[in-house]
């Protein structure tokens, strides 16, 4: 897989003659301005927890899924909230990420897509959707999908991995207005079976595609997948 060229900028101070390292800030060329959508709106039903709010690591699951655009240069960022939205407001007030809420959450996961995509600026030239029980999807798998995206000239760009397709895809400005005009029968995938002539795949090394969690059996092996990736860092 190609790895991007990121430029890393180092804000620094001193503090008592030492010279301290801050808000590290990597910028990614191929990002331009390409958002980044995380559904946090539903119940958590099957999981009988509110997934977002899941302990991972040293934060919670929406903190790690955050993570995945932020280490890949990708810094428009908004989370779609609903169900328990003044939970979550907190937890991104103090982060400093930005949040929409869909009062029609209610309505299933299509609604938050819609929500989510009415709040991006007009100036956006597509954006990644994610669901927030994905926190495990690699940086390496964001980047490449942003070389493609320069590189070429399709409305949808999809990971594989092993043939399937898994999330998230980074979807052009050039359907938002069919986003936003949908009757939401089928949801978001029925909307672009539409678009198939205009879609691309790229085959990422990133089985975490295609793994959410919606039980308590899904999230046990999240975490040991967590646990596992942090013990291969600190190795290397």
């Amino acid at each position: 897989m190609l790895h991007l060229p990121l430029q890393t900028y180092w804000n620094s101070n001193i503090r008592g003659g030492v010279k301290m390292l801050e808000n590290i800030i990597t910028i990614n060329p191929y990002v331009k301005r390409v958002s980044a959508i995380i559904l946090a709106g539903g119940y958590s039903m099957r999981m009988k927890q509110f997934k977002p709010l899941l302990p991972l690591g040293n934060s919670t699951v929406i903190e790690n899924t955050i993570n995945v655009f932020k280490n890949s240069g990708v810094c428009d960022i908004t989370v779609v909230i609903g169900f328990r939205a003044n939970d979550l407001k907190n937890l991104l007030d103090s982060i400093g990420v930005k949040w929409v809420y869909n009062q029609n959450y209610q309505e299933g996961m299509y609604s938050s897509v819609v929500a989510g995509v009415s709040s991006l600026k007009a100036d956006r030239s597509g954006f990644f959707l994610l669901p927030a029980d994905m926190p495990l999807v690699k940086k390496e798998t964001i980047e490449e999908l942003l070389r493609v995206n320069n590189s070429t000239e399709y409305d949808i760009i999809y990971p594989i991995y092993k043939g399937q397709r898994g999330h998230p895809p980074l979807i052009s400005a050039n359907l938002f207005p069919a986003i936003k005009n949908w009757d939401g029968c089928g949801g978001l995938r029925a909307l672009l079976s539409n678009y198939q002539q205009v879609a691309n795949q790229v085959e990422v090394i990133d089985e975490n595609i295609l793994n959410d969690m919606d039980t308590p059996e899904d999230y046990i092996n999240l975490c040991k997948s967590y646990s596992r990736f942090q013990q291969k860092v600190a190795m290397e």
